[in-house]
């Protein structure tokens, strides 16, 4: 079985090979091709994945190849992973900049830097789709390019349900859940809803049983793990519900917005400072053997430990615990995703898939991120019960800002570009939402569609 990875130069490629490099079942990946507009970046990413294949006890490692060729990567790929970042790091650092000055959100998936993010991602994503349809039109397309949500619902337009949006988001918080309350995450039914980075918990089954409620009215217990200590066990109890952490921007986006505002940088211009010095590195052809595998899991360990920080110091919470560190596992839920479709091994994943009326207050091809059901047919959607009044509101005008992005994409109309940003609930004015636009597009040139 052949994947391709677009964006194959990104730093969390090494993860996906790695869970690669476990899978021993009949119908594995057998070659991996890595694209990427970057030579120096596949250069060091080739590098890393060369190290983990000749590690000790590694056999039979799928093999790898390079190109910035699109159509050669796509053609005869089973599976497509695309994961690219359309403007980089600096892109990622200005949109966080030109939101704060503002006086609003700029992280790269929440409120006016999602926006800016998803105006100049969308376009691209939807060539690619229509480069998928032409070159490789079996192939199922694993999507986790940011913002996911909007990314996967502009590639559904073109390819549908072949395109799959996951999230490690949901995995890390639902495993965490459960070990705290004793089960083993495989044997538990969580039921959790949402969008992209915009989701609860309501309740975690094991063996026929709720056992949330335990969880929620037990207050050490409650504040003992990452998203109990960020919300709190009395905010906690108020919502009956463990919401994503990406929520906590949404829940004190006041105190969140200055303490970005006070931090020495954003998180946008650490990575990309941070990723800089290690592709810098690592992308040199000289080095002992294993020498780019330990650069990057050094730049990894780092990058887990700093995430969230300035959220964790509005919460009173310092720094990250040793439990909240491991990987989301996104890889893992890549992995098992290509298994179910490619050898019918039936699994239920958390999925950004069209909601095909799962949700009431969204239409049919909203996409939403919900437990699914997953075939060699695909991901099909569990039913589950009506949103509480405070998620709807927030999710249909989220979804409406969305919708927006989608339609300037499509439309290249400014008016559009702006009703975006203004209908988020983190952009408070109009006015802001102008000069957002004014303020991406000068620093975009990706964002000269818009007129």
């Amino acid at each position: 079985m052949r994947l391709t990875i677009l964006g194959g130069g990104g730093f969390r490629v090494p993860l996906v090979y790695g869970a690669l490099l476990g899978d021993r079942g009949e119908g594995r990946v057998s070659h991996v091709t890595l694209y990427d507009e970057d030579p120096g970046r596949l250069t060091a990413m080739t590098r890393v994945l060369a190290d983990q294949a000749a590690a000790p006890g590694v056999a039979d490692a799928p093999a790898v190849t390079a190109t910035g060729d699109l159509d050669e990567a796509l053609r005869g790929a089973d599976f497509v992973f695309s994961a690219i970042r359309v403007g980089g790091l600096e892109g990622r650092a200005a949109d966080e900049r030109i939101a704060l000055a503002e006086g609003v959100l700029g992280q790269e998936t929440v409120g006016a830097g999602g926006i800016a993010y998803g105006l100049r991602t969308v376009p691209v994503v939807r060539e690619i789709a229509r480069r998928i349809a032409r070159a490789a039109p079996g192939a199922w397309v694993i999507n986790f390019t940011n913002p996911a949500g909007v990314v996967t619902e502009a590639m559904a337009e073109v390819l549908g349900d072949r395109v799959i949006g996951i999230c490690d988001s949901p995995v890390g918080l639902g495993r965490r859940i459960a070990r705290l309350l004793g089960a083993r995450p495989r044997d538990a039914w969580i039921d959790y809803v949402g969008l992209n980075h915009l989701g609860w918990v309501r309740g975690l089954h094991v063996g026929g049983r709720d056992e949330l409620p335990r969880l929620l009215a037990d207050e050490v217990a409650l504040e003992s793990f990452e998203e109990g200590r960020l919300f709190g066990a009395e905010w906690l109890r108020s919502l009956g519900a463990i919401p994503n952490e990406y929520l906590h921007y949404y829940y004190f986006n006041r105190d969140t917005v200055r303490a970005y505002q006070e931090a020495e940088r954003t998180r946008g211009a650490f990575l990309r400072d941070q990723q800089r010095a290690f592709y810098a590195g690592t992308g040199r052809p000289d080095g002992p053997p294993g020498s780019a595998l330990a650069a990057w899991d050094r730049t990894r360990a780092e990058r887990e430990a700093t995430y969230m920080s300035e959220n964790r110091e509005v919460a009173g919470v310092g720094e990250r615990e040793e439990s909240d560190l491991e990987s989301g596992g996104y890889e893992q839920v890549a992995l098992a995703l290509m298994r179910a479709i490619a050898r019918d091994e039936r699994a239920t994943l958390i999925l950004n898939v069209r909601n095909r009326g799962t949700l009431s207050v969204l239409d049919a091809e909203a996409v939403i991120e919900v437990p699914c059901l997953v075939d060699a047919n695909g991901a099909h959607p569990v039913a589950v019960d009506p949103l509480p009044l405070h998620a709807v509101g927030l999710v249909t005008s989220v979804k409406a800002a969305e919708r927006e992005v989608l339609a300037a994409a499509a439309s290249g109309a400014r008016a559009d570009a702006v009703k975006a940003f203004a209908l988020h609930p983190l952009v408070d004015s109009v006015a802001v939402a102008r000069r957002l636009l004014d303020g991406y597009a000068k620093e975009h040139p990706g964002l000269g569609y818009l007129r």
